[in-house]
């Protein structure tokens, strides 16, 4: 059983999970997260701990910075967008049982208030941002750091956010490298 109850989106994510562990859930009913939901969040946050764990798309990634926002110390499951999707529909109930594992055994937890070796200038080397490929590779780089896609700015924040040591980051980056160097 998982002692922090797991926020997602809606009932067939709940199911989802019920699916590939036991732990309990609080839907969101999508991304109008109201201040109800908010509150219900807040007290299982205060009471047992909560895992943020909604779709890595548009509405998942709003809903996770309203309740990053609203709930300080939530701690964060992410799916790749690959895990996450089946006939072209993106969702945690579309992920299998063992991605739904893997990214629960994998997470994040929110460490903001400590500083992160990461820099600006890391991001750039790395070619994360300004690089004609940046978006391809922060999809990457988020994917093998666990922390998901998302913008230059969101990236270097959640990097901070989840206090990715500079190890970790540059063995993604290194794999990365590799990958493309392998490919090209």
């Amino acid at each position: 059983m998982i002692k922090e109850i797991i926020v997602v989106e809606g009932k067939d994510d709940t199911v989802a999970i019920k699916r590939a562990v036991e732990a309990e859930t609080i839907e969101t009913g999508g991304s109008a997260i109201n201040a109800d939901v908010i509150r219900r969040i807040k007290l299982a946050q205060e009471r047992r701990g909560v895992i943020v764990f909604t779709d890595p798309d548009h509405a998942g990634e709003r809903i996770r910075k309203i309740i990053t926002k609203e709930v300080p110390g939530a701690k964060h499951a992410f799916l790749t967008q690959e895990a996450a999707t089946s006939k072209g529909d993106i969702g945690v109930e579309n992920a299998s049982v063992e991605a739904i594992r893997t990214a629960l055994a994998n997470v994040r937890t929110d460490g903001r208030n400590e500083e992160s070796a990461i820099t600006w200038d890391d991001l750039m080397e790395a070619g994360l941002i300004v690089h004609p490929r940046a978006a391809a590779r922060r999809l990457a780089m988020g994917n093998r750091l666990g922390i998901g896609y998302c913008n230059g700015k969101q990236f270097y924040n959640r990097c901070r956010m989840f206090q990715i040591s500079r190890e970790e980051f540059e063995a993604a980056r290194r794999e990365l490298n590799e990958k493309e160097g392998a490919t090209s």
